[in-house]
């Protein structure tokens, strides 16, 4: 099968989030299995710089007001292409807005531009002598590629993969216009929403097959609390809608080779886990105690991340004999709060208002507990990178979060599937409740240790995934030839 995917950013190019490891990760899976899958994505001026730090060699395509380089994932044959142009993605900053956080105001051109790019490769009109089967579409920047592509002679399937409910693409009618969309989808039926119309709602709408990052938060985005007023929509293509967990990495993330750890080791040589937390005490100036629970958490310090929660438990909890680690930036309230608990517990609590990848492996290796209570979660990775490290995760019973952690009861423990712990309201006093109970638990370490090997064994990898998505490109495909 030929597939191509088209997604705003790709590790190790580009990234602001999941979506850029999925951009990786899953085509990487594909190819494996035996599948013809091309990556296009925008050539922005972080990933050129990437990509000359990598030492890559590019094939140029020139065309009128735009180039093609392809290169490869590295030490992978899946090809990239990027899209350059350097007037709209040759800018400081993140892949959507500036240095300072603001939105780039002219997104819609910029992704409308990905779009109309990404259709003429779909439709093999660029001389590359390639035409694929399915277009898999990531968020809302690719959501005009299916409207655009149903209004074409024999287009390819397509399939739109909602990574996030919160981030829908709106848009003015000035914008609209300049875009030379149809009028007839300036309709509330169509791509018009609330005075404004939505990139993401055309990707629903127009998509053969839709899927999201869980099958959890396939349900929840269907409700009114996480539909962002689209759930009316879903509820309609309901029928074409499925929720596949993503994958991770595993090579990457792999305590048996992990290349930032202080020590190696596997579910069957737990015991060198603790020298890893050794390492992580150490390098934090925190007391070196193997027998101390030492909580870690990594993430974007926002509310939906559950930061204030975090916040508001953590000076009781940390009147036990707890260690705290916390790598990540965001919110400046919350960043204060934090490092103002870091001054009261400075025996017990380190903050880092940075992201370091080195030290994100060194946390998901040296803590005992991963720390995870999102308000939702549309799949969330860390919890998987921890179950596979042998770190018990604290999560909220949601999304992605409720797909892959087992809560520990007496039921899970004597199947054997118990691999961390959740709680189902997000609010301060059912995490603390929560976390007092894995404080109770790490005294058996018996016990622990089992549920330790339990996530260890659980496979979290790509290959899984990927089966699954080829499931859908084959109903897409069935369904656009349903059209002919």
């Amino acid at each position: 099968m030929k597939i191509l995917f088209v997604s705003s950013e790709v590790h190790p190019f580009s990234k602001t989030g999941g979506l850029a490891d999925v951009s990786a990760g899953l085509p990487i899976a594909l190819t494996k299995l035996g599948h013809d899958v091309r990556i296009i994505t925008p050539a922005y001026k972080s990933a050129l710089e990437k990509v000359k730090a990598l030492k890559m060699r590019l094939k140029k395509h020139e065309y009128s007001s735009y180039r093609i380089l392809i290169g490869n994932l590295p030490k992978t044959r899946t090809p990239v292409y990027f899209l350059d142009m350097p007037e709209l993605f040759h800018r400081n900053g993140n892949p959507y807005g500036s240095e300072l956080g603001i939105d780039w105001p002219d997104n819609a051109m910029r992704f409308n531009t990905l779009s109309t790019v990404a259709i003429k490769m779909a439709m093999d009109t660029l001389e590359l002598d390639w035409k694929p089967d399915v277009v898999h579409c990531n968020d809302w920047q690719t959501g005009l590629i299916p409207a655009r592509l149903s209004q074409l002679e024999a287009p390819p399937a397509t399939v739109f993969t909602i990574h996030n409910m919160a981030y829908i693409g709106l848009f003015s009618r000035l914008v609209f216009n300049h875009l030379q969309l149809p009028e007839k989808w300036w309709d509330w039926n169509l791509l018009e929403f609330h005075d404004q119309f939505s990139f993401l709602k055309a990707g629903i709408l127009f998509a053969d097959q839709i899927t999201t990052v869980s099958p959890t938060y396939a349900e929840e985005i269907q409700s009114l609390e996480y539909g962002y007023g689209l759930e009316g929509v879903l509820g309609a293509r309901a029928d074409r809608l499925s929720g596949i967990l993503n994958g991770i990495d595993f090579q990457e993330w792999n305590p048996a080779r992990d290349k930032y750890l202080a020590t190696n080791y596997t579910s069957q040589t737990l015991d060198l886990k603790t020298e890893n937390k050794t390492f992580l005490q150490r390098e934090m100036g925190l007391s070196e105690n193997p027998n101390t629970l030492l909580i870690g958490m990594i993430g974007r310090m926002i509310e939906q991340k559950g930061y204030d929660l975090v916040a508001n438990v953590l000076p009781n909890i940390l009147l036990n004999d707890i260690q705290v680690v916390i790598l990540g930036s965001g919110d400046k309230t919350l960043e204060r709060q934090l490092l103002a608990l870091q001054q009261e517990f400075p025996q017990k609590m380190r903050v880092i208002v940075r992201y370091d990848e080195a030290l994100a492996h060194q946390i998901e290796a040296g803590a005992d507990i991963f720390l995870m209570p999102s308000r939702f979660e549309p799949c969330g990775l860390n919890q998987l990178y921890s179950l596979r490290y042998g770190t018990l995760p604290v999560v909220h019973h949601t999304g992605g979060l409720a797909d892959s952690v087992v809560d520990i009861d007496a039921q899970s423990l004597s199947q054997q599937t118990a691999n961390g712990f959740k709680f189902y309201t997000p609010n301060g006093k059912a995490l603390f409740d929560t976390l007092n109970r894995a404080i109770e638990l790490y005294a058996d370490q018996t016990t622990w240790q089992q549920i330790q090997q339990n996530g260890m064994a659980l496979d979290s990898s790509w290959s899984n995934s990927a089966q699954k998505y080829i499931n859908v490109y084959q109903k897409a495909i069935e369904c656009q030839e349903l059209k002919i």
